[in-house]
């Protein structure tokens, strides 16, 4: 015996979460088939934890540079316990909004891991389900390399179960994640080591981005080690060792994180069952408009390989719902110029093409305009984070195809800027708009001259003076 939907969604993430909503909106039988906590990794184990731990980190180098200004506080050690004890709270409020909304809905939530049992139908614990339409939105997991001792360490899920600070610790890999935790453990009073196999941390983002942000982390203490292929990891006397490719060993971590990638969770779906193509990494290749291989079988989020981005998932669930039960036949997710942030210290915004990617496609056409600065946060601080911007430019009239910033707030002064590039802005807009000053975000409004030289080192002020000054 079979129970019978008009849609079936597998994970209850924000992808899958976003299109169920919208298919019941329609007025649609929708089912949510999901195993663990609704809200998926970006709200139990990723975006909204880590949120809270970056703010935390915030607020204890804001304590460290206090006393300069005049305002007399004094850090002691992080209540650990306190501070998870109050995030977890935070996700559980999340959570049972979401099981109430859900309800409220009318979906359907079916608890457990799904299986398919041919391309209309699922089975889970036994029980089968079916419909017309099944999407696939069961998300990734954190990769765990298959070499000697890596099971000693954790990832970044284990990170979020740590029941106390570790005193000591090595975060393996250079991508967003491996920069954002050890951002945070270290402003909490960890010794970070961060380990990255490439020549640079953030290697996929714009260069600047990469050299202003190892030299930010270094002068926070973070040891960093590029070029490092991690082969091994010894354990001895309740202490952990790194060892790499060429024989050499870091020695001394109370605990290592793997954070060196994710994988599509498809291993357990049994998508051969309904014939829908997976590729050796595990990903479902889907066309634009979220199709696989298999009419009926649609697949959005991290599962792809796209974008692996919590709004976009959002966005591919509500416009593949628009268009599967509200006649929108055009309704698909536009993959150009997304904007992305990186919760490190500081914080990097970036949308569009990176400088080296502007140059292939718009050879010899291509002007950028840098800017850098220390922020007015840091005008009275002993020590302060520099903040760095580049525009990128391409054609005569100099549209803007890439904007990239590291520095305070660069995550919340993106947003709006984001809106200027896929509305196709160029740069003489950006000049014919009045900046709002003191501000950092005045900065991207107010370069003049192409590759523009660094602001002077003594410079308190972050406006416009320091072009004519220096």
């Amino acid at each position: 015996m079979k129970q019978e939907y008009e849609l079936i969604v597998i994970g209850g993430g924000s992808g899958g979460l976003a299109v169920a909503e919208k298919a019941a909106a329609y007025g649609k039988k929708v089912a949510i088939i999901e195993g663990s906590k609704l809200g998926g990794t970006c709200v139990n184990n990723g975006c909204v934890p880590k949120k809270i731990m970056w703010y935390a980190a915030n607020l204890a180098h804001a304590v460290d540079d206090a006393g300069d200004f005049g305002v007399s506080v004094q850090r002691g050690a992080v209540n650990w316990q306190k501070l998870v004890l109050g995030r977890d709270a935070y996700i559980r409020h999340i959570n049972d909004y979401w099981d109430g909304y859900i309800d409220d809905s009318g979906i359907d939530h079916i608890a457990g891991y799904a299986r398919f049992v041919d391309s209309h139908m699922v089975e889970v614990d036994g029980k089968r389900y079916s419909a017309e339409h099944i999407v696939i939105a069961a998300g990734g997991e954190p990769i765990v390399p298959p070499l000697p001792g890596a099971e000693s360490g954790i990832t970044s899920d284990g990170f979020f179960e740590l029941e106390e600070l570790p005193k000591r610790v090595a975060v393996i890999g250079g991508g967003y994640i491996g920069v954002e935790l050890s951002g945070v453990l270290q402003a909490l009073g960890s010794q970070v080591t961060t380990i990255a196999l490439e020549d640079r941390i953030l290697e996929l983002f714009d260069p600047m981005i990469s050299e202003v942000l190892e030299r930010e982390m270094r002068s926070q203490g973070i040891d960093i080690r590029t070029g490092f292929q991690a082969v091994a990891i010894n354990r001895e006397n309740g202490l952990q060792t790194v060892v790499s490719s060429e024989g050499e060993h870091l020695a001394g971590f109370d605990s290592v994180i793997w954070a060196v990638g994710r994988r599509a969770n498809t291993r357990h779906l049994g998508v051969d069952a309904a014939g829908v193509e997976v590729l050796p990494n595990g990903t479902i290749p889907v066309d634009e408009y979220e199709n696989t291989n298999v009419p009926g079988i649609y697949a959005i989020g991290d599962i792809t390989g796209k974008v692996s981005l919590t709004p976009v998932a959002i966005a591919a669930g509500r416009k593949l719902a628009a268009r599967l039960f509200n006649n929108e036949e055009n309704s698909r997710v536009d993959y150009e110029n997304i904007p992305s942030v990186v919760f490190s210290h500081p914080p990097v915004a970036t949308v569009g093409m990176t400088q080296a990617r502007a140059e292939e496609l718009y050879a010899g056409k291509v002007t950028v305009y840098r800017s850098e600065f220390t922020p007015m946060r840091y005008a009275l601080a002993a020590h302060g984070s520099r903040t760095a911007m580049k525009l990128v430019c391409a054609g005569a009239d100099e549209k803007v195809v890439g904007i990239h910033i590291i520095g305070d707030n660069a995550d919340e002064m993106l947003q709006g800027f984001a809106v200027a590039v896929k509305m196709g802005a160029k740069k003489a807009d950006f000049d014919n708009t009045i900046a709002i000053h003191p501000s950092s975000a005045e900065e991207l409004v107010t370069m003049k001259t192409p590759q523009s030289r660094e602001v002077c080192h003594d410079m308190l002020d972050e406006g416009i003076e320091w072009k004519e000054a220096c």
